[in-house]
């Protein structure tokens, strides 16, 4: 099972170079993983039944009971099928719906994202941890607002992604804070021992539960939030046809159903479902009856399903979650057929509007069959799977003598009638005649349009004749469920005239009736819909809530962010002082003082300290820009020497290495600023005895809190401890090095995701049309500006005179593209000289920095020091010669190398990031001492490197030529 969801995630990372070079036959590869998960599937039960249970467990966090926990049963089962299956089909599809050349871009953005979206959903379905479940949970709500908003391509796509990232999200937060106090009440986060052994009732409990019911009603579009689904039939069809049919939109159904046995004492729990599954689907069906989009009929129509399966899988009884359990499979193959449908015609006819389109029953035939397949399953007609699947929802109701029970019952069919009634105007809609249309132009839709919509089709229609195995998998499902007197139901295409019968006939009657009369219905529709829809709390809910957070949002922005630096130090500066302040003065009142004071260690630390205050001192006064950064520099520059006296050269060399780049990056920016601190007209800023006042606040309020926390220590000191579990354990005499790549690689991790971020950011701000390619070299200076660049090559020939006036080789190899007067012999010479010797060191702080000073961090700032070298002596150009590489593929490549060193230790049977040490004896090297967190190392050195050189190639690169095209444009006016 872990290998299914780490081929997913692996799949889904290689899919973007797949599908970019392979196009749609690389897109029919990535269907291969899904496909490979149904296999997997198969093999499992036809080893040991479909009642199988098989688990894995992966330790994750040892320390706080965290495992990868991983499992197997019935239920999970039917969700795999779900998941996996559907997948396939609509990864299929997805070749022909991008085989377009212009869809090149959708295709690359979306097939890797449906990928790693069916990795996520697999994870959810299989995860026996509430801690593994809500991350996989959280991992589809991003995925989503991705596909959706269709990369950012067009504003509504954005508005309707950015809603359901908001309700979902909600609902995630909602069913973290459940998980939480289930996890704490019961003193177990395993869901199947809360399944074996349901919690007590209490008031803990009964919150736990309607918080997890909270998140379930959001992730499956349920009342009061159903907008949000309809909305997002702005996403590709493929998206709705996986997330809105089989996926995302299952993820609360899936819930519903898993925790019901754990919820089953907790009244609330079955109450409060049943009412909102029951609304949801009568209020759904009704929309759904009068949409004229096919797509957002079939969503709506979703959304009522949705509330249908959550009204039989919430009941509790057998013959009700058997019910549910099978809709939820019919669910699932019709209503993706029916989406790929809809997008074949959009695809075809040039648009999915019913009242556009006309007579495609005679040039459209196999989709016209197709649908006809796919919409009776919905309607529930026999003899398909999802007629069984209604009538066994009616038996569930029908059987119980309670009143109660009889107004559900009552519920279902009318939302059963309006369910058949928009399946036949699905029908109808799509592929009738039109009075006094001409027939809609028509081009026959390739087989990667048509067959995976045939096949969930044919698989509605196949399941309901021969309903065995689907009988046995949805009876291993509910084999835990209590069975209402007598024999257990089964499902059957024929019980007998039995109550449940009627009701089916009632529901295909009434609809009928609705069909025949569907003029004046839809007048009805429209005249009801402004008093009685419009009024309940859905969409016009939402869409004020959102506006009105978008207002907060706007006013707390002009309010606290400025734009002014200083402000935003001031304010973190103002709440030190007020917050830890507070504590530090409650502390020493306590008695937490030190006892004893040392004014120094060292003759050195002193002078150190001194050199510090006065450069803050000096930045502070100063009012040119430049100067004030380089003082500032000394003051780091003298911390790292204050490392060196304590002992530290590790963190010294850090600092020293991460000071030079501060440094370096901010000449770069203040190139593009005044050159004096200047105030800003018209902005009237804190008065500067309050920002002395509260600087000199946080300073002593820093000060004091680090010397209250040594002296308020209580507990024995680690440090000879860390020493000699970095050699035993990390198998490295370094300790900050061992630190950072093995004890704490997570933080790492998660730093260098941040670096990524950060690099990604600043580069898209320069590079606003696009930020993927490197920077320029020779060829790019050639293309644009051949002459200029022929100029540059004879004023080498001057700079570098031979006996024949011969060209001679330059120093750097694009310095010649600089203007004469930016260009300095010597140090095009220098940097000539040492920018090999400076790569070579920044290698060796990498291979060396577990037993010595150095490590992947440190090594990278060299790197890009010696970058930003080429590029401060040989201008823009020489950076592209430097670094013929794409710094976001080898932002890309230093992640992943970092996460496939976290991921291998599970592969072997050991701990995430876990490290492994071999000695060996070479011929040339002699003894050499390899430990595996090198290759995480490797993934922080290439990231860190990458992070400069996108700094370089935004901030440097990029305004050089920003600015050239400016003066250009004013060389231009001139003339």
């Amino acid at each position: 099972m872990a290998l299914l969801l780490i081929a997913h995630v692996a799949g889904a990372l290689l899919a973007v170079p797949v599908v970019r070079r392979w196009g749609t036959r690389g897109v029919l590869l990535t269907a291969l993983l899904p496909l490979a998960a149904v296999v997997w599937l198969a093999a499992v039960w036809a080893a040991d039944g479909v009642s199988a249970v098989r688990t894995a467990d992966l330790a994750w966090v040892p320390g706080l009971d965290l495992a990868v926990a991983l499992r197997l049963d019935a239920l999970s089962g039917l969700l795999v099928l779900v998941v996996a299956a559907v997948g396939a089909l609509v990864l299929a599809y997805s070749a022909g719906y991008f085989a377009d050349e212009e869809e090149a871009g959708a295709r690359v953005r979306t097939v890797p994202a449906l990928v790693g979206f069916a990795g996520a959903m697999l994870g959810l379905v299989l995860a026996d941890d509430l801690v593994l479940l809500y991350v996989c949970w959280e991992v589809t709500t991003v995925l989503s607002w991705w596909l959706v908003g269709s990369g950012g391509r067009s504003g509504e796509a954005r508005r309707a992604a950015v809603h359901a990232l908001l309700v979902t999200t909600a609902g995630g937060l909602a069913l973290l804070v459940g998980v939480v106090l289930l996890a704490v009440e019961t003193g177990t986060t395993r869901i199947s021992e809360l399944v074996a052994q349901p919690p007590e009732p209490s008031a803990a409990v009964a919150v736990a539960a309607v918080l997890l019911l909270v998140g379930a009603i959001t992730k499956s579009a349920l009342l009061p939030v159903t907008a949000w689904l309809p909305g997002a039939m702005v996403a590709p069809t493929p998206v709705s046809a996986y997330l809105h049919a089989a996926a995302m939109v299952k993820a609360g159904v899936y819930l519903v159903a898993r925790f019901t046995p754990v919820f089953e004492q907790v009244p609330l729990w079955r109450t409060a479902a049943i009412a909102v599954g029951a609304t949801t689907m009568v209020v759904g069906a009704w929309r759904a009856l009068r949409q004229h989009d096919l797509k957002l009929l079939l969503a709506h129509g979703t959304v009522s399903e949705l509330g249908f399966m959550v009204v039989l899988l919430a009941a509790g009884g057998r013959t009700a979650a058997l019910a549910g359990a099978a809709l939820l499979l019919a669910h699932a193959m019709f209503k993706s057929a029916l989406f790929m449908v809809a997008g074949a015609i959009d695809h075809s006819a040039g648009t999915r509007d019913v009242r556009e389109l006309s007579g495609l029953h005679r040039t459209a035939r196999p989709l016209l069959w197709i649908s006809v397949a796919a919409a009776a399953s919905m309607a529930g007609v026999p003899p398909t799977l999802g007629f069984i699947a209604h009538e066994a929802g009616f038996e569930a109701f029908a059987a119980h003598a309670g009143t109660a029970d009889h107004v559900v019952l009552v519920v279902l069919v009318a939302g059963s009638v309006l369910t058949a009634a928009y399946s036949a105007r699905f029908v109808l809609g799509a592929f009738g005649d039109r009075d006094g249309a001409e027939p809609t132009p028509w081009h026959r839709p390739g087989a990667a349009l048509v067959l995976p919509a045939a096949a969930g089709a044919l698989g509605s229609l196949v399941l309901g004749l021969f309903h065995a195995p689907v009988d046995a998998l949805v009876s291993a499902v509910v084999a835990d469920r209590p069975t209402e007197g007598g024999e257990p139901y089964h499902l059957a295409l024929w019980h007998g005239l039995t109550p449940a019968l009627a009701a089916s006939a009632v529901a295909l009657g009434g609809a009928a009736l609705l069909v025949a009369a569907r003029g004046p219905v839809l007048r009805v529709q429209q005249r009801l819909a402004v008093p009685a829809l419009r009024a309940l709390p859905a969409g016009r809910v939402q869409d004020g809530a959102l506006r009105a957070l978008d207002a907060v949002a706007v006013r707390t922005t002009r309010t606290h962010q400025r734009g002014s630096l200083p402000q935003y130090v001031l304010v973190v500066a103002a709440v030190l002082v007020a917050g830890p302040g507070t504590g530090l003065v409650l502390a020493v009142a306590a008695g937490a003082w030190p006892t004893t004071w040392r004014a120094w260690d060292a003759p050195a630390q002193p002078l150190l300290a001194a050199l510090c205050l006065a450069a803050a001192l000096a930045a502070a006064a100063l009012r040119n820009r430049r100067s004030a950064f380089l003082v500032v520099g000394v003051s780091g520059y003298a911390l790292a020497g204050l490392f060196v006296v304590a002992g530290a050269p590790d963190l010294a060399l850090t600092q020293a290495l991460v000071e030079t780049v501060t440094l370096a990056v901010a000449l770069l920016v203040l190139r593009r600023l005044p050159a004096r601190f200047e105030p800003v007209p018209g902005r009237r800023g804190p008065s500067r005895a309050l920002r002395v006042l509260v600087a000199a606040g946080a300073g002593t309020v820093a000060a004091l809190l680090s010397a209250v926390a040594l002296a308020s220590r209580s507990a024995e000191s680690i440090a000879d401890l860390v020493s000699r579990l970095a050699v035993e354990r990390g198998g490295g005499e370094n300790v900050v090095n061992v630190i950072l790549v093995d004890v704490r690689a997570w933080d790492t991790y998660g730093e260098i995701t941040v670096l990524t971020a950060a690099a990604t950011g600043v580069a898209s701000l320069v590079f606003l049309s696009g930020r993927a390619g490197r920077a320029p070299g020779l060829a790019e200076a050639a293309g644009e500006d051949e002459a200029r660049l022929a100029s540059s090559w004879r004023r080498e020939e001057d700079l570098h005179p031979g006996p024949d006036s011969a060209p001679q080789r330059p120093w750097l190899t694009a310095a010649g593209t600089l203007p004469q007067g930016r260009r300095s012999a010597v140090l095009e010479a220098a940097v000539r000289l040492v920018f090999g010797v400076v790569m070579v060191l920044s290698v060796h702080l990498l291979l060396v920095g577990h037993d010595q000073p150095g490590g992947g961090f440190a090594g990278g700032l060299v790197a890009g020091i010696a970058l930003y070298l080429r590029y401060a002596a040989g201008g823009r150009y020489e950076l592209g010669e430097a670094a013929r590489v794409d710094a976001g593929v080898l932002l890309g490549l230093g992640l992943l190398i970092a996460g496939v060193t976290a991921v291998v230790p599970l592969l072997l049977g050991g701990q995430v990031l876990e490290s492994a040490s071999v000695d060996l004896h070479l011929p040339v090297l002699g003894d050499v001492h390899l430990v595996s967190s090198l290759a995480f190392d490797v993934g922080v050195y290439l990231v860190v490197v990458a992070t400069v050189l996108d700094v370089l190639r935004s901030l440097g690169a990029g305004v050089d030529a920003r600015r050239e095209r400016d003066l250009e444009h004013e060389a231009e006016e001139v003339s």
